[in-house]
């Protein structure tokens, strides 16, 4: 380390403005590291790296990033959920909910949304009571240019 430091101070009294640049460059990179190394020392003793997601505890409801979310469930009062896929990015709730009524009751219809920015994802589902009327909507709706797009229907595959 002593002659390391002779070195550097030869290289400064030498005059050459390069070398000391260099000198200057090369003393600041090392003390860095050392700097750091004793940082990470100070900071975590054990010797684990930190900062690496899959160590860290997960708090309680907060979700894993790529955890399969939990399916939606079949409704419990028999009614046929059917899923509405390829719609506009601008149709409405109550646009959707119009295009069913006009074959049977809607229970309900509901767009699925960014949670970020709250916009659309182009697709949804819709509760029909009746059966028969379900699936008269699908077959007439399926297919159909709405708002610019091909609408999708079918009945929804529930997971549970």
């Amino acid at each position: 380390m002593n002659c390391c430091v002779n070195g550097m101070l030869e290289l400064f009294k030498s005059g050459d403005t390069r070398c000391s640049a260099i000198a200057v460059a090369v003393a600041a990179f090392v003390l860095g590291l050392i700097v750091m190394c004793l940082v990470c020392k100070i900071c975590c003793p054990c010797g684990k790296k930190s900062g690496k997601k899959a160590d860290r505890p997960q708090k309680k409801g907060e979700e894993k990033p790529f955890e399969k979310r939990k399916p939606h469930p079949a409704p419990a009062d028999g009614s046929v959920e059917i899923y509405v896929g390829n719609l506009s990015y601008d149709m409405t709730e109550d646009q959707l909910r119009k295009e069913f009524e006009a074959y049977g009751k809607v229970n309900s219809a509901r767009l699925i949304t960014n949670r970020f920015n709250g916009k659309s994802k182009g697709y949804g589902f819709v509760q029909m009571p009746v059966r028969e009327e379900a699936e008269k909507a699908v077959a007439a709706l399926n297919d159909k240019d709405i708002m610019g797009r091909k609408m999708r229907c079918n009945e929804a595959k529930n997971l549970i």
